[in-house]
């Protein structure tokens, strides 16, 4: 491979100089994304991001989707995303895509655009205070000066490297807030500036960065009484792990100890065969509870659990013992019952706690759970948002993405063990309805293989204009939207129900259907209305159409009240009652 040129020293304007300096240095620390809304204030960013050879640029018009496509794409590369906008608004429409990035530990980076020091304030268009509007959600944050050639280059490089170098301690997003003076564009000519830049020295001609601070292997602490722990009736919970190797690392160790384990969707192991399946549903049945309650000890790794039934269960159990796994630095802890708590990898602890020969199951917990198995398969044999749910589990392929309220609920309840995705990605940090076709979008860019999505109905209102987006797939990428008109998942809360208040400021039914919306945006569309018809039209979605759209959006209509009926049947039915 050949080395990349020199970096350039004839620039438009120094605002381009510095933005320049910014995406170089990006680059050399391993960035390879850029996701872009265009904008005037943030041209001296985009003609550089433009011109750069080694970036991938991502497009969209809208900055609330834009900020969720990096996301996503964060979120499937594992690697920094970079996101360019322009002053004003325009900023604060990534606040919800930060918030859900520093709550889950996704490393983006924020290149906003904004009017020098002396335009604010005073009633200059397109002008916000910009400083600080994230709030305390950065990992790092700087608000640059105004482009000056009395402040040297290095500057600019070395802040690049501080804030990367803090994002890899504590993952989540960095914010650079750029002031940039007019000229924003090019003149005439291209302006040299290489005696400024001069001081660089070996960095102009090099592919290393300026001052990389390089980050600490991680490595997970033994601990002494790992040996008493493991000798007790343990239970393993897998929460949000993102890494597919490093789920199998959880699964393996339960299987080793000879301890239930307890998956949720986002662990990457939820359809893995040594996961109890539909555990959420069993929590329901009596002699399930009681063969899990004689567990003295649990070890979990990764948080924000889907699962409230799971969650209540641990909050009330009294455990002699509760460490929790997790190399993001925050609490996780909202029932506050932690006794030990280690920042690390599954992989990492593992190899510091050795396990030894496999141990023989202390637990019945499968054969207590059959009996959810056996009522869930007979409650999901009809077209309904169960039976479409349930049936996904077999027929899917590549990688999948769910939505926020009923449908991460739903494939955490009704999956199936068996082969299932091969990743599966959720916003679950603030657990937002916005923003969920753009990060599905962006999480597909990530792979080769094709991706679902499920959501629900309010969920897309909320992206609609992301859609957009769907064009441009270059894979498989399927949309299955469950629209029962409205929040259906208000009928499975304690919301009152007289003077139609469930259902006026609730559940809010709108009558919409997404035909239209498909058409618009020029993807494929069906609407089922058998389970085989859904088998048939979701496979053949999954195909690689060269000649078509590659983006197909499945509308599975269903009357309003059915998934809480069909959920409260299901459960009446594993008690017993």
């Amino acid at each position: 491979m050949s080395a990349r040129p020199e970096f350039a020293t004839h620039h438009a304007t120094f605002n381009h100089v510095w933005s320049s300096l910014l995406l170089e240095e990006l680059y050399r620390l391993g960035v390879r994304d850029i996701a872009l809304a265009s904008g005037s204030r943030s041209a001296p960013l985009t003609m550089a991001a433009a011109v750069h050879s080694g970036f991938c640029r991502h497009l969209h018009f809208d900055e609330r989707g834009l900020g969720f496509m990096a996301l996503g794409l964060a979120k499937g590369t594992g690697r920094p995303v970079a996101v360019i906008m322009t002053s004003g608004t325009a900023v604060a429409n990534l606040w919800p895509a930060v918030a859900e990035a520093q709550l889950t530990g996704v490393p983006l980076i924020i290149l906003s655009a904004d009017r020098p020091p002396e335009l604010i304030d005073n009633g200059a268009n397109q002008a916000i205070d910009q400083q600080g509007i994230f709030g305390h959600y950065p990992v790092y944050q700087l608000n640059l000066p105004s482009p000056t050639q009395t402040i040297p280059a290095a500057f600019v490089l070395s802040s690049v490297d501080q804030a990367l170098a803090q994002q890899a301690r504590t993952p989540g997003p960095v914010h650079f807030n750029c002031m940039y003076p007019e000229p924003l564009y090019p003149g005439d000519a291209y302006l040299d500036f290489g005696d400024y830049l001069a001081p660089l020295g070996d960095w102009l001609c090099s592919e290393k960065p300026w001052s990389p601070w390089l980050p600490s292997e991680q490595s997970c602490p033994i601990q002494p009484d790992w040996e008493a722990l493991r000798g007790k009736r343990g239970v393993i919970v897998a929460g949000r792990i993102q890494d597919p190797v490093q789920g199998q690392t959880v699964a393996e160790l339960a299987q080793r100890l000879g301890w239930p384990l307890l998956a949720d969707l986002q662990s990457q192991i939820r359809f893995d065969s040594r996961n109890l399946i539909h555990m959420d549903l069993a929590l329901q049945n009596s002699c399930f509870v009681s063969e899990l309650a004689r567990a003295e000890v649990l070890l979990q790794f990764g948080a924000r659990l889907i699962s409230k039934r799971l969650g209540q269960f641990i909050k009330q159990h009294p455990w002699q013992d509760y460490w929790l796994v997790d190399p993001q630095p925050a609490r996780l802890d909202p029932d506050y019952r932690l006794r030990r708590r280690l920042l690390c990898e599954p992989v990492a602890f593992t190899a510091a706690h050795p396990v030894g020969e496999q141990q023989q199951p202390w637990h019945k917990l499968a054969e207590r759970q059959q009996q959810a198995t056996r009522q869930v398969r007979a409650a999901c044999d009809r077209f309904s948002e169960l039976g479409v749910c349930h049936r996904l589990n077999e027929l899917i392929e590549g990688q999948l993405f769910v939505g926020n309220s009923m449908p991460a609920r739903l494939m955490d309840m009704l999956g199936e063990t068996g082969k299932g995705p091969s990743r599966v990605m959720t916003n679950r940090g603030a657990s937002g309805i916005d923003g969920l076709i753009a990060t599905a979008y962006g999480f597909a860019q990530s792979s080769d293989q094709p991706t679902t999505l499920l959501l629900g109905d309010l969920s897309a209102l909320h992206d609609l204009n992301s859609l957009a987006l769907l064009g441009k797939a270059s894979r498989p990428l399927v949309v299955m939207l469950l629209n029962n008109d409205g929040g259906s998942i208000f009928r499975m809360l304690p919301v009152p129900t007289q003077d139609q208040l469930l259902e006026t400021y609730y559940c809010l039914p709108h009558g919409l259907h997404f035909d239209h919306a498909a058409a618009m945006f020029g993807l494929a569309y069906h609407a089922p209305t058998t389970l085989a018809e859904f088998e048939q039209v979701y496979t053949a979605a999954l195909e690689d159409q060269s000649s078509q759209t590659r983006a197909t959006l499945i509308e599975i209509k269903v009357p309003s009240n059915e998934v809480a009926e069909d959920l409260k049947a299901l459960g009446s039915a594993i008690r017993g009652n």
